[in-house]
């Protein structure tokens, strides 16, 4: 089962990681959303190229630092890794994501949803990196794991739109749903794992 989940977590980030490329590397800025999205990104360029290409790093980098066999056999490529996903994707994508929150489509609703996931991600990976440095593997482990269940929002961010585009809601009457169901959701299945986890130890 876990070899099927991290399978099935590799396989929709690629897909997430296409599409991403695709629609911010070589299409015009802002075509594949929403109008008003759109004049928000052409008015924020540096700060959604920061949060969309930082982030997508992080989602891609992420998956590989469950790898038991990498932490294991290269340590040194893990913690290499690690400082990439933190100081780059993490620290970048998440400064740039709180500041576009504040442009964010959906009104208030959807900008506090996005300002708080960015905040809990910034938080998680600072955690995280705190942890590593008193050596604290398990502690560090755990809030690794909340950090990632923060990136991979990006990906549930657009299974929710392909979900209400399927079902036929309008963009503006799900977008700031979705805007706390790609990260919430998340947080508490990475929450309940560490538990059981340690009742487990």
């Amino acid at each position: 089962m876990r070899i099927l989940g991290k399978s099935i977590i590799f396989l929709l980030v690629a897909f997430i990681l296409v599409l991403v490329v695709n629609n911010y590397g070589f299409t015009p800025l802002g075509d594949a959303v929403h109008p008003e999205m759109k004049r928000a990104f052409e008015a924020h360029r540096v700060g959604i190229y920061c949060h969309i290409f930082a982030s997508g790093l992080a989602l891609l980098l992420g998956p590989f630092q469950f790898l038991t066999r990498l932490r294991q056999r290269w340590p040194g490529l893990h913690r290499g890794i690690g400082r990439v996903y933190l100081g780059v994707g993490v620290l970048v994508g998440g400064s740039a994501g709180l500041y576009m929150s504040q442009y964010a489509f959906g009104g208030p609703i959807a900008r506090v949803g996005f300002a708080l996931l960015a905040v809990l991600w910034l938080y998680s990976g600072f955690r995280a990196l705190v942890a590593i440095r008193r050596g604290d593997i398990v502690e560090h482990q755990e809030w690794m794991v909340r950090n990632f269940s923060l990136t991979f929002a990006g990906v549930m961010l657009r299974l929710w739109l392909m979900s209400s585009f399927i079902a036929q809601i309008r963009f503006k009457d799900s977008y700031h749903y979705i805007a706390w169901l790609c990260w919430v959701p998340n947080l508490i299945f990475a929450q309940c794992q560490i538990t059981m986890a340690r009742r487990n130890v």
